[in-house]
């Protein structure tokens, strides 16, 4: 039997090993009344636990160990934090455990106490060959309620990961929330293909010198081009020309640095999202657009977010342009649903959460679960693969948190850790 020190955590934690007669290896009655708080932390491995031994009932910390000898081999017996433990809990108990001082701990033994089902249940988690996921042949029996509950856990998981990143570019920022949601709201208009020269287009060019402009779409425009590198070759058109002459201008006055040119990505990419056509729609919306995350923060409504990003209208030069000096079929350039729903996605939901969380503003958080339940689920490999095995999926919300729980459980298959796992782990 292959038996490992997480599941015994697990057995110890949700007490699933035979509690009848229970004696320890000495041979005095044991009772366990509260197995404790698990600590992820240095020191013992549950803190807290309530037992009886005997006629003495004991609170105060336990550990565990596959082998009672592991104490020796852990160095436990020259750590002054495991001196309170009241009890140690070992698969096989290979000899008695005797601290420094001459006290003997309590060791409750659980071979022969491990339910074989059970086991075999673990065993064909962690160490079956499945292909997707560990649990792919029960996933999609557990019932919604066990399913919801958890994939609420891993969202909120992944969004405090997330929302560490933003508050470490506020901090940069000084406090500085519209520039910070401005940084990070240019970067997802590259659409992960040009996030990083969108991220550095929106350092190179702050705020503060965009609102100074703001009455003139034109100057936004070559601000915008120019520090993306897109006016420092020749351009014919008399558009590109106007803009060229603006940004030099413009670049001579605040003394900017574009970026450059060629970390901006056209292969692979359908016309409707080469990176000049973000940048002209980007462009639009600080041309309309004030005080956009007071804004985020003021509206209630989904419909409202929505209507942010609706109908921006770019200069009429791209509706027959994808790049500069190349005429095409005519096309509106608007930013499409899809590309809307990405945005509230990945910025404005992040944002709430990460602005409630930072000010303990809890109705900032759940608007932004609102928000997720509210936009459809993602289509991607991992969803589909998530589909494939039974788990409806129709919301952003749920597309995110199977995004987490894929990557950062199923990947490294910690089921035991996994309120699904768990789930499919009882015995019924």
């Amino acid at each position: 039997m292959l038996f490992t020190e997480d599941f015994l955590h697990y057995v110890w934690k949700f007490r699933l090993f035979e509690r009848g007669d229970l004696k320890t290896t000495d041979g005095e009655e044991l009772e366990v009344f509260s197995a404790g708080i698990h600590n992820s932390d240095a020191g013992p491995d549950f803190q807290n636990a309530r037992i009886r031994i005997g006629d003495t009932v004991w609170a105060g910390n336990v550990e565990l160990h596959l082998s009672s000898s592991d104490w020796h081999k852990h160095s436990h017996g020259t750590d002054d934090a495991y001196n309170n433990v009241i009890l140690h809990v070992v698969y096989r108990d290979d000899e008695p455990l005797i601290l420094s001082n001459g006290r003997r701990v309590p060791t409750l033994e659980l071979q022969n106490r491990v339910p074989d089902e059970l086991y075999g249940r673990y065993h064909k988690l962690i160490f079956g060959n499945q292909v997707v996921i560990p649990c792919e042949a029960s996933i999609g029996s557990v019932d919604s309620l066990t399913l919801h509950n958890w994939l609420t856990r891993v969202l909120v998981e992944r969004l405090e990961k997330k929302s560490e990143v933003v508050i470490a570019a506020l901090n940069l920022n000084r406090g500085d929330w519209e520039e910070t949601f401005y940084q990070f709201l240019a970067a997802n208009f590259g659409f992960k293909t040009n996030a990083l020269p969108f991220e550095l287009l929106a350092k190179s060019l702050p705020q503060l010198i965009l609102a100074k402009h703001k009455n003139n779409p034109v100057q936004i425009e070559a601000l915008v081009f120019g520090q993306a590198g897109f006016l420092t070759d020749s351009v014919a058109d008399e558009y590109p020309l106007k803009l060229k002459k603006e940004y030099e201008f413009l670049r001579k006055k605040y003394k900017l640095t574009p970026v450059e040119n060629h970390l901006w990505k056209f292969m692979r990419l359908r016309p409707q999202n080469f990176p000049t056509v973000r940048l002209a729609q980007f462009a639009a919306l600080v041309v309309q657009s004030n005080h956009l995350f007071s804004k985020v923060l003021e509206i209630k409504e989904v419909k409202g977010l929505r209507d942010l990003f609706t109908g921006i209208k770019v200069n009429p030069y791209w509706e027959n342009h994808y790049r500069f000096d190349i005429e095409s079929s005519r096309l509106e350039k608007n930013l499409g649903q899809g590309s809307i729903d990405v945005l509230l996605l990945n910025t404005l939901a992040l944002f709430l959460f990460s602005y409630g969380r930072h000010n303990q503003l809890q109705h900032y958080i759940n608007r932004s679960l609102k928000l997720l339940e509210n936009l459809p689920g993602e289509n991607n490999n991992i969803v589909a693969d998530f589909v494939n095995l039974g788990v409806e999926i129709t919301t952003a919300f749920e597309s995110q948190a199977l995004l987490e729980l894929k990557n950062n459980y199923c990947n490294h298959k910690k089921c035991l850790q996994c309120g699904i796992g768990n789930k499919i782990l009882k015995i019924a």
